[in-house]
């Protein structure tokens, strides 16, 4: 496998964190520059990890976690999105989530993003590949995609800040939804 095909796979695995970070920009009410890096350096190292864990742990474990990554991605995708939808109609704006990123909230939908990339993994065990290039690409893609996605989502949240949430929280739900959908059909 080149260094093509890998950067190509890198971008695919990438665009579920990148639509993600354009929910959480949204979410940014004050340009902390650190804010961009967040979701990136999450999304990164997961998006890095897993599929060294994948290519190490073989066929065996994908196998019996392909039958049900759907399912972990919809549900913690939905119950943040719903989180974030519910307090989008909060009268209380003080009661909204000051700190969008948050190590538990980045942490549950890292994890989310990034199941496909185990069995990515486990498809290049079949691959005569440099595994540690490989995911150091699927990293550094992942995390560039990620704070170019904050600073989009950071523009428009600028403009459209009292429906940034409900907006932000809906593109995770969809996002869960459409996983799902493209799972089972």
């Amino acid at each position: 496998m080149g260094l093509l095909e890998i950067i190509v796979i890198a971008t695919g695995l990438s665009l579920d964190a990148f639509a993600i970070s354009i929910s959480m920009g949204l979410l940014v009410t004050k340009s902390k520059p650190i804010q961009y890096f967040i979701p990136g350096i999450y999304f990164g190292l997961f998006q890095a990890i897993m599929p060294y864990i994948g290519f190490r742990t073989g066929t065996l474990f994908a196998a019996r976690v392909q039958t049900f990554e759907h399912w972990i991605t919809f549900v913690l995708l939905a119950v943040i999105g719903g989180k974030m939808i519910k307090d989008s109609f909060s009268k209380d704006t003080e009661k909204t989530d000051k700190n969008p990123f948050g190590w538990i909230k980045m942490m549950l939908l890292a994890l989310a993003t990034s199941i496909d990339a185990l069995a990515v993994g486990v498809t290049f065990a079949f691959f005569p590949i440099n595994i540690y290039l490989a995911i150091v690409i699927i990293g550094v893609t992942t995390f560039c995609i990620s704070v170019a996605g904050v600073k989009i989502g950071n523009m428009f949240g600028s403009k459209y800040k009292s429906k940034a949430e409900f907006i932000g929280g809906a593109v995770l739900v969809l996002l869960g939804i459409k996983i799902v959908a493209e799972h089972l059909c």
